[in-house]
Formats: C-alpha cells, structure tokens, sequence
C-alpha cells in the first residue's frame, strides 16, 4: 500500500500542484473567444451534443473580456477565499488551439506575463493540433508548466457518432503521441454516463485510458444541460441517468486501474444550477466527492492498487 496524498486515495490535482509548487495553487477558467470546428461549420453546427453553449466554460471568464482583466478578476475572487496562492490559467471554454498560432502566441504569452501565474492549462480537442500548434506548445512548455487536456469521452465509435464529437479514438491516439514526443503533459478528459453505453463499456473506456501514456486523467459525469442537444435524446426516453452510487462504484474501479504517477485532476464537474436537468444530485458536489473518498476507505484499495 502506497503513502497515501494528504490522506486522499488518489493523487489529486490539488496535492500535485502542492507538492510542485510549495503553496495553493489555483486555477483561472478562462474565455479566450475561441470557437469550434464543431460548431463553425467545418465538421459541425451543432458541436458536440453534450457541449453547452459556453462551450463548457460556463464558469468562464467575461467573454471577449482582455485576458489580463479576465485573469484579475479571477483572482479577486479566489483571494476572498485564499489570502495567498499562485494560479494557472486555464483556457477553458470552446477550443483553445482553434486559431492561428501568432493570435495563440499573443494569448498564451499575455496570460503568464501575469502576476502570481506559474502555469498555462490548455482545453483543445485532439483533431485541433497540427504540428504547427504542437510547436508553439512545446515552446511554452519550456518557458512555464504546461499541461494540454484532450477530450476524448469514451473510446467507442458508436457513441463518438451518436453524440457527435466529430473525430476518433484514433485521432485521439495520434494527438496523444505528438504531445508525449514533445513532452508536454497531457490530460485525458472522460464522460461517464453517455447515452447508449453500458456500465462495462464506460469502465472499458476509463481501463484503457488507465493503460495510455498520459500524465493526467479527468472523469466526468454526464451532465443534461437546457439548450443542448442531448436534450432531444432525453425527451424521447434514450438517456438514462446514472445514480450517484453507480457513478461513485464505476470511478472508484477505474481508479485502481490508474497508475499512481498519474494526476488526477477532476472527478466530479460543475453546472449551472438553472441550466441542469439532471442528475440533480451532481449538485452536490462535496457529497459525491466524499462518497468517493468513502468507496475507497469501504474496499481498503486505492489508485493504482490494479495498475500494471
């Protein structure tokens, strides 16, 4: 049995930036006004079915806000909580590699020039990296820390369809070994709870991320939100809910399977109050977060007890 991270059973995101940074490290979610193949018509206007229409940034700075005042007033709000801390900035909402590289340039520069920020987070798809891109990140990555989350969901092609993320598992796979030759740090995000999979194909999905090079891991439950359209899949009956004790079991198996180096960097998400339909119960977070510390203490496992 490992020494566990500040008494957590796995290696939290908070612990790691902790552990690297010597203090409380927070991160900034950020709206760089990016948009969307999936959502410009080059693939897509409908963006992926899930996708609010913030782009999942909907706790996102002010939109087409400068990024300095986007970043200052983040940080106000966490000082009320925080006398002290560092922060990463965290480009959150929509695409953020979607863009030519001299306005990325400008963007990603603009953010760590300021005050108190030691890192950049990065939230792209896997189809959104050409080389050109990947170059532009390896150089920040040697001016600051780095880390690019990629989207994958699930690793089965019949759901990437029906919810219309518009590339596949194996682009993912491409995008993924591009960023490991160029070591940066990379972030797989996955859903549980997408419409049509079973319980053995979403812990399919988490085991084989668990076996992939990567440096971090998000999962994700499902989240119903107005205005997307997933709605249409719920109205006709096709989306079920996942329980909160199914969602607990499933991230507490997937987690023995993730090696212990791995961080892990979010296990529950966040939705507007007034934009979820369900499962209401994600809205509390605490709770859930709790109930998964308890799954852990109730098996004596831990990440990576399963790991190969």
């Amino acid at each position: 049995m490992p020494l566990f991270w500040d008494n957590k059973r796995y290696h939290s995101l908070n612990y790691h930036l902790r552990y690297k940074f010597g203090q409380k490290v927070f991160k900034l979610p950020l709206d760089a006004g990016f948009t969307c193949p999936n959502r410009d018509g080059t693939l897509s206007r409908e963006g992926c079915y899930f996708c609010s229409a913030r782009g999942s940034g909907d706790f996102a700075g002010e939109r087409g806000a400068d990024i300095r005042k986007q970043i200052g007033q983040m940080q106000e709000v966490m000082h009320k909580k925080w006398k002290n801390g560092l922060y990463i900035a965290y480009f959150q909402a929509f695409t953020n590699t979607y863009a030519p590289v001299e306005r990325l340039r400008i963007l990603y520069d603009t953010a760590i020039s300021c005050p108190g920020v030691v890192g950049l987070a990065i939230a792209t798809r896997p189809d959104c990296l050409p080389d050109d891109v990947l170059d532009l990140l390896a150089e920040f990555n040697q001016q600051t820390y780095l880390w690019v989350e990629l989207g994958l969901q699930t690793v089965h092609e019949k759901t990437s369809r029906l919810v219309n993320l518009g590339y596949t598992y194996d682009t993912f796979l491409k995008s993924l070994s591009k960023l490991n030759e160029r070591k940066i740090e990379a972030v797989a995000h996955i859903i549980l709870g997408l419409p049509g999979e079973t319980e053995e194909e979403m812990l399919t999905t988490g085991k084989t991320v668990a076996s992939l090079p990567i440096q971090g891991l998000k999962i994700h439950l499902l989240h119903l939100m107005k205005g997307t359209p997933l709605m249409r899949f719920y109205e006709e009956g096709k989306l079920k809910f996942l329980t909160k004790e199914e969602y607990v079991r499933m991230v507490v198996d997937i987690l023995e399977y993730v090696p212990e180096n791995v961080v892990i960097h979010r296990l529950t998400g966040d939705s507007p109050r007034d934009l979820l339909v369900g499962p209401k119960w994600s809205l509390k977070k605490w709770e859930v977060l709790n109930s998964i510390d308890e799954e852990f203490i109730k098996r004596n496992t831990w990440q990576g007890r399963l790991a190969l």
